[in-house]
Order: C-alpha cells, then sequence, then structure tokens
C-alpha cells in the first residue's frame, strides 16, 4: 500500500464480517458483496476506481465487473479460478476445505478455538512470518469465521451468477498467477474463460517466484503488475 500510494488513492477493503468491517446485510454472495464495495466507492466519492481482488476477493472483483462496468477503469484478478467458468472444475479438484466448509455450520463447530490449527494449513503454502500467524489468528473470531465460511458457501450461487453473464464487457481485465501456484498451469485456460463470457479486453501475468499468496509473498512483484495495469492511459 505505501508503493502504491504513491502514484494512487489506495483503499484496502474489509469483505462484510471479515476483519473490522460489520458483518453482510443483504448475504454473502459476490452480487450482494460487490454492491456493498460499491458503494462504499460511491460514499469515498472514487472516480472509477481500478479494483484489485485476490481469492475469494477476485470472486467479488468480478462480479463487481459483471455489475458496475461503467462505474470502473479497470479490475485484476489475482490467483483464482472463478466459478462457472471454464477452468473452475479441473482447479477444484482436490481442495478439501472447500467441501468441509460447504455443510452450513458444522466447520464454525469444528474451527472455533482451533484456528491456529486450521489456518496454519494454508500458512504452511506461503511466506507468512510468526508474527503475521498470530496476527491473522487473532483476526479470526467466531464473526470472521463465519462471514468467511458463509463466503465460501456461497461459491455455487455465484457460479450461477457468472455463468449467464455473457454479454460484451469491455472493463479491462488483467488476470495473474504464481509463478508457482496451482493454478499456474491454468492460466491460458482461464483467460480463455473470460473471453467466452464476453469479456473483450482480457490480459495475462505471472507473478514471478511465488504460489498462491501472491500479495503476501511478492508484494512488489503485484504492486508492479498493480502500477502497470491501472496506470494504463493516465
Amino acid at each position: 500500500m505505501p508503493r502504491l500510494a504513491k502514484r494512487f488513492t489506495v483503499v484496502a477493503v474489509d469483505l462484510p464480517g471479515i476483519g473490522k468491517s460489520a458483518p453482510a446485510t443483504h448475504g454473502y454472495d459476490t452480487v450482494s458483496l460487490a454492491a456493498d464495495v460499491h458503494a462504499l466507492a460511491d460514499s469515498l466519492k472514487l472516480e472509477r476506481p481500478y479494483v484489485v481482488g485476490h481469492d475469494l476477493g477476485a470472486h467479488v472483483t468480478y462480479a463487481y465487473v459483471r455489475r458496475f462496468p461503467e462505474a470502473l477503469r479497470g479490475a485484476m484478478i489475482l490467483d483464482v479460478p472463478m466459478p462457472g467458468l471454464a477452468g473452475s472444475e479441473e482447479a477444484g479438484k482436490g481442495f478439501w476445505h472447500v467441501g468441509f466448509i460447504m455443510e452450513p455450520g458444522l466447520a464454525e463447530k469444528l474451527v472455533l478455538g482451533r484456528q491456529a490449527a486450521f489456518l496454519d494449513y494454508f500458512f504452511n503454502m506461503g511466506r507468512f512470518t510468526p508474527a503475521e500467524r498470530a496476527y491473522f489468528t487473532r483476526a479470526y473470531g467466531t464473526r470472521q469465521l463465519h462471514a468467511a465460511f458463509e463466503i465460501y458457501r456461497a461459491i455455487p450461487k455465484n457460479a450461477e451468477f457468472n455463468a449467464a453473464q455473457t454479454g460484451s464487457n469491455p472493463v479491462p481485465l488483467t488476470v495473474a498467477v504464481g509463478e508457482k501456484s496451482p493454478f499456474g498451469g491454468l492460466l491460458d485456460r482461464f483467460v480463455e474463460g473470460y473471453r467466452a463470457k464476453g469479456m473483450t479486453h482480457v490480459e495475462s501475468a505471472r507473478i514471478a517466484g511465488v504460489g498462491h499468496y501472491v500479495v503476501a509473498d511478492n508484494p512488489d512483484g503485484v504492486a508492479e503488475l498493480i502500477e502497470r495495469s491501472a496506470g494504463a492511459g493516465q
């Protein structure tokens, strides 16, 4: 953020129920969450912002692109398959945690009080320091766990929405993956999927030296990509 703030106005958003944001009032599907983020952008008087999302945040980013294309300068999807688009079924194989979370209420009962053990499984895939692990573990209390799990549980609904969006959409979209990400081999497939659904301006990129946690593990690489993509035409 400090690097990007030298050139841009930068706003980091806690999705509803996550971090310090209040729980969602209209549901945790990406259409609802994108409307919340758009309302925030309006309240801050941000003129045609460039929206960047990683993982579940990228799901929200794509819903924003589809719902409010005229309000955006561009958008970036970081290291995630998009439900309902090409590559999502291949990418989803073997991810046990998605199925585990899908049963309403069960994951909350089993994970609450054991957040460190649960989250460490994912932290071990990145380069998180002990201090960062402790910070994020503290951040995920009862409310935040429930909100995160509800965002996962909305994936089937999001897939239906995404699959139905086939109109031409001119928002410049950058789709990026980590060089060592489990999704790295599917980047071309992802790009084909967006183009097949009517996205007319799609570019792709690989972020050097990292797996899934591109923002945490290579912040300068991500910042450079944002500078190049968000600053185009300025």
